[in-house]
């Protein structure tokens, strides 16, 4: 089967003498993001040759706590709503969003 179409996604980590981090910027041309700034980055791949998964977490030095522990809220609700999709397993993911509604309540997160 021939690739029809590619698309993109690049980032852009500005990293300070120790190389931490101080800006991530990111583009997404077919998505209309180009050269966005953002405080944090969470990406997973599959690696299926051994079977498991390969992760980048990069946040910056001033990303603030608070909303850390949102878009880890929001990145695990997303979680729930993508293992359902991909599975089909209703019971599960109605557990994973209970989870996450623990996980905001002992937060005291509100929800956004």
């Amino acid at each position: 089967m021939a690739i029809k179409h590619t698309s993109e996604i690049k980032l852009n980590i500005g990293l300070d003498e120790n190389k931490i981090p101080e800006t991530v910027h990111w583009t997404a041309e077919d998505g209309g993001v180009s050269n966005e700034e953002t405080k944090a980055v969470m990406l997973s791949v599959w690696d299926s040759k051994k079977k498991e998964s390969l992760r980048i977490d990069l946040w910056t030095k001033d990303m603030p706590v608070d909303e850390m522990k949102i878009f880890f809220h929001q990145t695990l609700s997303a979680m729930a709503d993508t293992f359902q999709r991909a599975t089909n397993d209703d019971k599960m993911s109605a557990t994973m969003r209970d989870f996450c509604d623990y996980f905001a309540e002992k937060l005291e997160l509100k929800k956004e």
